[in-house]
């Protein structure tokens, strides 16, 4: 079968690789219709982590169920599915509790398991004509509609982006009334903005510095703030003051509480500098977030961070070490949440979204190709090209 296998920094190909198969009685194979790449791919395509040459590539697959083992007892051949990009067993103390992205049978070398992604276990990626799927009757949220239909892009999108969108609005504590800044404007902070405008926020902020993406946020009814013309933390605080008024000055808020309550971090280990954007400053968006979001408040950071980065700018960088002012942090009594998104939480209630229409997530998506065109599409996301935000594989056509 065809896959999309990286072959070293800055290179991707679309090759044969031996056919997915089943291998554990619990394993289903799912043929590939659409795949998504996401901006954590584009780490490994950077050489910003240590994955190693032949790794299939891809976490946010959608297809049709081919085969199943004979323990699989809920997925059939014929079904339409989605998998969570974190591989998860469904039983074990984690899993049972809710916490699939930590699952701790999965992975031989870690917690936690997910399709073609360094660190992450034996399992190749969903960027190829099909895939095996362990633990088939979990791993495999079933879908309603037929393959290429309108909701297809929509769907594929619960592999990964939309939940982690909404898992940031979780650990940020949006709720209806709240004012909420996205640091961000990727698919993944474009989708927390959604889902916190889904949640009832009363305002929401999303910061970058690229146009097409601006345009974007602004189009579903966010505030863009372009951080090239000043300080994020301050443009932001100048349009709340405005907008509070005398109101803000009357409850004794002019001064003390003209940040955000919510704050989301969708940008990760490779954030600028909104000074020097030529220059990488890791810890920028979160101290910015620490500065703006108000005592009490919550911060949610769903942007990758590794624990190893070759490219790092310093030797703590390279490690993972991010210098952040946690005495502020603790001072205005702020609290904040980390780590991969527990997919499948979200999966089913997403999905019930996306079929009822009351949720398209797909606003995000800005480009469709087929497979052979894999290399072609990393390479202008790598090079953050105008119009390229997320892009689409169709195996087959």
């Amino acid at each position: 079968m065809k896959a999309v296998v990286f072959k070293g920094r800055m290179e991707v190909v679309v090759e044969e690789v031996p056919d997915a198969r089943i291998e554990q009685p619990t394993d289903a194979v799912v043929r590939i219709t659409s795949a998504a790449i996401c901006g954590s791919d584009l780490h490994m395509y950077d050489g910003r982590t240590a994955a190693l040459p032949g790794t299939v590539l891809g976490h946010e697959p959608l297809g049709v169920v081919e085969e199943v083992g004979p323990a699989v007892e809920k997925v059939r051949p014929g079904d339409r599915v989605v998998m969570p990009f974190n591989i998860s067993c469904g039983r074990c103390f984690n899993c049972a509790r809710g916490y699939t992205a930590a699952c701790l049978t999965v992975n031989p070398s870690a917690h936690g398991g997910a399709y073609g992604y360094v660190g992450m276990g034996p399992y190749r990626g969903g960027q190829a004509e099909r895939l095996r799927v362990p633990f088939a009757d979990t791993n495999c949220l079933p879908l309603p509609g037929v393959p290429g239909d309108d909701l297809e892009d929509d769907f594929v999108l619960l592999a990964d982006v939309f939940p982690t969108g909404c898992f940031g609005a979780d650990l940020a504590a949006v709720e209806p009334g709240m004012s909420v800044a996205v640091f961000g404007a990727g698919p993944v902070g474009l989708l927390a903005a959604y889902a916190a405008q889904l949640r009832g926020a009363n305002e929401v902020y999303v910061v970058d510095y690229v146009p097409d993406r601006l345009q974007r946020a602004e189009a579903i009814g966010a505030t863009a703030i372009d951080f090239t013309r000043g300080d994020p933390v301050e443009q932001i605080i100048a349009i709340r003051r405005a907008r509070q008024g005398d109101l803000g000055a009357d409850m004794g808020l002019a001064d003390k509480m003209m940040g955000v309550m919510c704050g989301v971090e969708a940008v990760g280990f490779q954030a600028v500098d909104w000074e020097h954007p030529q220059d990488e400053k890791p810890n920028r968006v979160i101290e910015d977030l620490i500065r703006l979001v108000n005592p009490t408040g919550h911060i949610g950071i769903v942007g990758l961070y590794v624990p190893e980065d070759p490219g790092g700018i310093n030797p703590h960088a390279k490690k993972g070490e991010i210098q952040i002012s946690f005495g502020k942090l603790w001072e205005k009594g702020i609290s904040f949440g980390t780590g991969q998104t527990p997919v499948l939480r979200y999966g089913p209630r997403l999905r019930d979204l996306v079929a009822s229409g009351q949720a398209r997530p797909s606003f995000v998506v800005t480009h469709r190709m087929p497979l052979e065109a894999a290399p072609d599409a990393y390479a202008k996301l790598a090079r953050r090209e105008e119009g390229y935000a997320k892009v689409i594989l169709k195996p087959g056509g």
